[in-house]
């Protein structure tokens, strides 16, 4: 069993930054593909990127490239995404994810442990 934990959320002007934080418990998080997903009020949970085991890959949603950046310490059991230059339509509650596969997917389906979210908030 794994058990994830978000951390760093928060309020912000436009074009400000965060840094969010997923840390993991248990064993093999470096055999874990990542992954982060987003779901605003009143909308379906969206993917926003995510990263390989080894953090050899990482892909991106096409509405955060270039903002967003994910990263990997696995001697800490945590993943991290930099969000900069951040908009209104960023605002969400970000959550990570786990995959057995180690294959990072845009796709919900591919990952098997959840956290319970850190929620964004970004003002115009």
């Amino acid at each position: 069993q794994v058990h994830l934990v978000e951390s760093g959320g928060g309020l912000v002007q436009t074009g400000g930054s965060l840094k969010l934080s997923c840390e993991a418990s248990g064993r093999a998080f470096s055999s874990f593909a990542m992954g982060w997903f987003r779901q605003a009020p009143g909308k379906d949970r969206e993917f926003v990127g995510a990263v390989s085991w080894g953090g050899r890959v990482a892909i991106y949603a096409e509405s955060v490239k270039g903002r967003f950046t994910i990263s990997r310490v696995d001697a800490k059991n945590t993943m991290y995404l930099q969000m900069e230059s951040l908009k209104p339509e960023d605002t969400a509650v970000y959550s990570c994810a786990a995959g057995w596969s180690g294959v990072a997917t845009m796709e919900a389906s591919g990952y098997d442990y959840w956290g319970l979210g850190t929620p964004v908030t970004v003002s115009s």
